[in-house]
């Protein structure tokens, strides 16, 4: 069954590929048909493998090679050991009852199919982090943690707030993953390997105690832990996340995201016990950072804004054991936390649903009476938080109180005391404000209020089941059932030993929260202007220590500036060294233009006008001489011929005419003689000699006839000798012009 570690994350991945391929136009408002059942699948595969891992068993398994370059190989593949075990099994079981609570709560939203898509990839991206079983597949889930927060904090990104607010979160933590980063680099050219069995195993020999390259290395790890876990002096980013859907809050404040820092931290552990100098800052930073958010958070109005900032308080609280060496300590506080912070979201989200979007608790109050099960089970929350006997953050915060008292570090102790103290306070003042009292908003939104749904109630009911039971699997932390299972591989390194507490530093844990609870319930329920005389750190806490437009006057103004500055120096020494070479060039370029244009093509322009004066001379030669001559001659030849065609026309064809006239007329006369004088006398002596009249016929045609005809045929004759002598001349002249025509021309070409 543990080979099938792939399947954890694996099935949340299926549910992204189908949401985000068909979401949108097929499955919509059904996308949780898929989303949920991945989860719910990751979840019982998880539970199996941890059931395995109870038992005894451990897997690290490379599924294939990933990176293969030389010497730089790291594999795709999977640690099932108790520390991950418990961070899975806390993932997908808090994971899976968001996804769960989100079905009611996202309904006709949009984005509603996209919204389980991101949800989705952010369980993949936390698993493959808690998995891996070297750094830089850790990183990948790392960054991934970080593109889904981005996208599910700007889910709603018409609205600027929430666009700002992704872009925040983003940046910031980019910050952060610059020292992870950085890390990876010292880790590997140290080791020569990121798998964490290999780097573990050198540590000892490679490092040393207390040696700089250890101390550099943890603190380029811290400083991304500082990032993704919003530690000083890079938890501004959190606040501001709360502009994404309650369910996403929960999902980032309770298992997967914020505690993605602590869990490298203590996976890290065999590097951060070679730099104690290292664990020491740890300590103070999360020290501080649990003061700092704590204080912020007693006078905030948004009730998500709060609960934000006991995220960080108790984020603190894991980064303070871990820096003491109480690693198990710290995954038993991230355990509970996940329980109770979760059921505290959940909860927020149904008030604000209940009433359409209010955020302010300014304008809450007396909602107990409406919404008891809400109440009750955010009541369970609070107390939790609170570290109130017997519930889950009563046992890990005890764990954290007694592993600062026996380092011997007693001012972390005092300021981990105080911190516990502020969460007391402004934990039990939202409450108040919210639920206790009268409401103080619009009685119109508390008429109409919406009932919770069953998907929205059963999650917060069994995350308050798990708010009161989750701490007994660690009692007592330093002996129980958890340090137990964790094993020899998380020293429970309390630095300063073990030594037996007297019965009032036990106590005395419960009497600070009871002073926070106390100080809240008079403050809010009996001096309602209690804030407002302390108007002055009232305004200052408010302000977040105006650490925002600290960030914003140093990095984001002078940053702006020495980006205006480089902008400046960049336009005036490089840019202009550029364009000084430009212009150098264009001048000389503009300069040869004009020796080219000047000289040169001045030089080959008065050749080309030399040349074509010398062609218009001799066009003008040629037109005027040659062409001349050539006209002339052709002038002559035309005149002669047209001289020829005249006296052609006029000589001979006039002496043809005049034949032709004289012949015509000739017949005409002898036509008229043989009619008047011929016919006349024959018919006269036809008609005086009718008898006669054969042989006159006779005579005629024999004597008469005979000579006309021979009249007629020299007439014909000499029409055709006329005719051949009037075309051989034409001929001859036609083919004397031809030939004189030929001899000009040759004349001409031999000539030229």
């Amino acid at each position: 069954m543990m080979n099938l570690i792939w399947l954890v994350p694996g099935f949340p991945l299926v549910g992204v590929i189908v949401n985000g391929l068909f979401g949108r136009t097929h499955i919509r408002d059904r996308a949780h048909w898929v989303a949920v059942p991945a989860v719910g699948l990751s979840f019982l595969v998880a539970l199996l493998i941890a059931l395995q891992v109870f038992a005894g068993q451990t897997l690290d398994l490379d599924l294939y090679p990933w990176v293969v370059a030389g010497n730089f190989q790291v594999p795709v593949g999977f640690l099932v050991d108790p520390l991950s075990t418990v961070m899975m099994f806390t993932v997908t079981f808090v994971g899976f009852l968001i996804h769960v609570y989100s079905i009611r709560y996202m309904q006709g939203d949009p984005g509603y199919a996209r919204y389980f898509t991101y949800l989705n990839l952010f369980m993949f991206a936390m698993l493959i982090l808690v998995l891996a079983n070297n750094y830089l597949l850790m990183f990948l889930g790392w960054e991934g943690v970080g593109v889904c927060s981005y996208l599910l904090i700007g889910f709603w990104y018409e609205r600027k707030n929430a666009s700002d607010a992704a872009n925040k979160a983003f940046i910031v933590n980019r910050v952060g993953d610059a020292g992870f980063l950085l890390g990876l680099f010292l880790i590997w050219t140290t080791f020569g390997s990121l798998k964490y069995a290999e780097v573990f195993a050198r540590a000892d020999q490679a490092l040393g105690a207390g040696s700089t390259l250890a101390i550099v290395i943890t603190l380029a790890l811290f400083v991304g832990a500082m990032g993704k876990s919003a530690q000083l002096p890079l938890s501004v980013w959190l606040p501001d996340a709360m502009e994404g859907p309650t369910p996403t809050s929960a999902m980032i404040h309770a298992a997967t995201m914020v505690t993605a820092g602590v869990y490298m931290v203590v996976r890290s552990s065999p590097l951060f016990n070679l730099a104690p100098d290292t664990a020491n800052f740890v300590a103070v930073v999360g020290a501080l950072t649990a003061i700092f958010a704590a204080s912020i958070g007693c006078v905030q109005s948004s009730i998500k804004q709060t609960l934000a900032y006991s995220t960080i308080s108790q984020l603190g609280f894991m980064f303070l054991a871990a820096g003491l060496g109480a690693y198990a300590t710290a995954i038993f506080h991230l355990f509970t936390h996940a329980f109770f912070k979760s059921l505290l979201f959940l909860g927020a989200g149904s008030v604000i649903q209940s009433l359409h979007g209010e955020h302010d608790v300014r304008r809450m109050g007396g909602l107990a009476p409406h919404m008891r099960l809400t109440a009750y089970a955010f009541l369970i929350g609070a107390l939790a938080t609170i570290g109130v006997f017997p519930l889950a953050g009563f046992w890990s915060q005890r764990g954290i109180f007694l592993a600062a008292f026996n380092s011997g570090r007693y001012f972390l102790w005092v300021m981990a005391l105080f911190a516990a103290f502020l969460i007391a306070f402004y934990m039990f003042r939202l409450y108040l404000l919210t639920f206790a009292g009268h409401y103080r908003g619009d009685l119109h939104a508390i008429h109409h209020r919406r009932k919770a749904p069953a998907n929205l109630w059963i999650p917060v009911a069994i995350l308050a089941v798990c708010a009161v039971a989750a701490g007994f699997v660690g009692v007592t932390p330093e002996y129980g059932g958890l340090d137990n299972f964790l094993g020899q591989g998380l020293t429970q390194g309390i630095r300063g030993g073990n030594a037996p507490l007297p019965a009032i530093m036990l106590l005395l844990p419960l009497g600070v929260t009871a002073a926070g609870i106390g100080l809240a319930y008079l403050s809010y329920l009996q001096w309602w202007e209690l804030p407002f005389p302390l108007s002055t750190l009232y305004v200052v806490l408010f302000r977040r220590y105006f650490l925002d437009e600290i960030y914003s006057v140093v990095f984001l103004v002078r940053f702006r500036r020495v980006c205006h500055r480089l902008w400046r120096m960049d336009g005036r020494l490089i840019d202009g060294a550029v364009n000084q070479v430009a212009h150098f060039i264009g001048g000389a370029g503009r300069a040869s233009s004009r020796l080219d244009e000047r000289f040169i093509d001045g030089a080959v322009n008065q050749v080309a006008s030399l040349v074509g004066g010398t062609g218009r001379v001799s066009s003008r030669i040629d037109e005027r001489v040659i062409d001349g001559a050539v006209n002339q001659v052709a002038h002559f030849i035309g005149g002669a011929g047209r001289v020829s065609s005249r006296i052609d026309e006029r000589v001979i064809d006039g002496a043809v005419n005049q034949v032709a006239h004289f012949v015509a007329g000739t017949a005409m006369a002898s036509a008229r003689i043989d009619e008047g004088v011929i016919d006349g006398a024959v018919n006269q002596v036809a008609h005086f000699v009718g008898g006669t009249a054969m042989a006159s016929s006779e005579v005629d045609e024999e004597a008469s006839d005979a000579r006309i005809d021979w009249v007629a045929e020299l007439n014909q004759t000499v029409s055709d000798i006329m005719r051949r002598l009037q075309t051989g001349l034409i001929q001859n002249y036609l083919l004397a012009m031809a030939l004189g025509i030929f001899l000009l021309a040759c004349l001409y070409i031999i000539l030229r």
